[in-house]
């Protein structure tokens, strides 16, 4: 089985929620154009002044998105 990784975007202040929720939807584009064989995103409110945006790639992806979409951080992603 191979390793998926979670890609993170960090989103900080009162906006925070409705950045992450907005930045969702661009990952989905960018799945959709690119033509990836992808389809876990979303966005989770941490606190009421930090939420994230998320996107989970194999390990074959990692790299080809990470350049692309430049995420803050990422993670060994657990199911």
């Amino acid at each position: 089985m191979e390793r998926k990784i979670k890609l993170i975007w960090d989103f900080r202040g009162p906006a925070s929620a409705k950045t992450a929720e907005h930045h969702e939807i661009h990952l989905k584009e960018f799945i959709a154009i690119e033509k990836l064989p992808l389809n876990s995103t979303g966005f989770e409110i941490q606190n009421e002044m930090h939420a994230i945006a998320y996107m989970v790639v194999t390990d074959d992806y990692m790299i080809a998105v990470r350049d692309a979409l430049k995420p803050h951080r990422g993670e060994v992603y657990q199911e």
